[in-house]
């Protein structure tokens, strides 16, 4: 795919980004779309958001579940950017989310991992967590520019990968003393997550390509083989995919998770 048609792609999902109107499914309109031309459009649109003041923090995992592959015909992970004008805390006693900012949103509970050092393409899972700062529970709240979340691999990557907002709960420090109880506990809690009281999904650690850990093996592994986008750094959170299945949200309703096997603390949202 030629770069004018990179540029035409890049300007086209930004623009309806930022009027929050939904567009057709590009890869049917652009031909040669594929993935690696998607990872073109990111690159370009991350170089568009940083010069209009957006500061990129981070990149989120998508599809690393494999359980809703199938509902949304998308069969291998995907990753896209975070943005300091995306990513906020959630208090303990529960927040509040404007539906406003986002087209056809849905929720999701997700584990996210900080880095202190950069992590290397061949590092196992008990290496990688050498290089965490903290972890932490978060919704992530993701969004489909194309009607119905009918789309192809390559339109979500290029979409910023259905990102909307990462709404992050309270940090936890990984030190040498309990780096091997997270080890553990990254691949073996569970999550509850409920709407209005009623529970609508539980979710195990392994559901994410066996866990937070093994899926940031994966963004690593893919990174190194990107010309386009730069490794993970220092300083960089990834929130690494949903652990539920992804529910659509509206106003009035509050969404609560419970975590068992590992400290995470329960957050709440409510939609408005």
């Amino acid at each position: 795919m030629n770069t004018t048609m990179i540029e035409q792609i890049a300007a086209e999902v930004l623009a309806a980004l930022d009027a929050r109107y939904q567009i057709a499914p590009l890869v049917a309109r652009y031909p040669g779309l594929d993935l690696a031309a998607a990872y073109r459009v990111t690159a370009r649109v991350a170089q568009l958001r940083k010069a209009r003041g957006e500061i990129p923090v981070g990149r989120k995992l998508g599809f690393t579940n494999r359980n809703i592959w199938a509902e949304y015909n998308v069969y291998a992970p995907i990753w896209s950017y975070m943005y300091d004008s995306t990513v906020s805390d959630i208090a303990l006693d529960g927040a509040t989310f404007d539906l406003s900012t986002v087209v056809e949103p849905r929720i999701e509970p997700e584990i996210t991992l900080s880095l202190k050092r950069a992590p290397e393409p061949g590092m196992d899972e008990a290496a990688l967590i050498d290089c965490l700062d903290w972890v932490a529970h978060g919704f992530e709240i993701v969004q489909s520019l194309f009607p119905g979340w009918k789309f192809a691999s390559a339109d979500t990557v290029a979409a910023f990968g259905l990102h909307g907002a990462l709404l992050l709960g309270p940090r936890h420090a990984i030190t040498p003393d309990n780096k091997r109880a997270w080890f553990e506990m990254l691949s073996s809690f569970e999550v509850r997550l409920s709407r209005n009281g009623l529970q609508m999904d539980t979710g195990h650690a392994t559901n994410v390509l066996g866990g937070p850990l093994t899926a940031l093996k994966n963004v690593v592994e893919v990174l190194a083989l990107d010309p386009h986008n730069p490794p993970l750094a220092a300083g960089e959170f990834i929130t690494t995919g949903t652990i539920t299945r992804a529910f659509p949200i509206a106003r009035n309703e509050t969404w609560r998770t419970t975590f068992s096997g590992a400290p995470f603390e329960g957050l709440t949202l409510n939609v408005v």
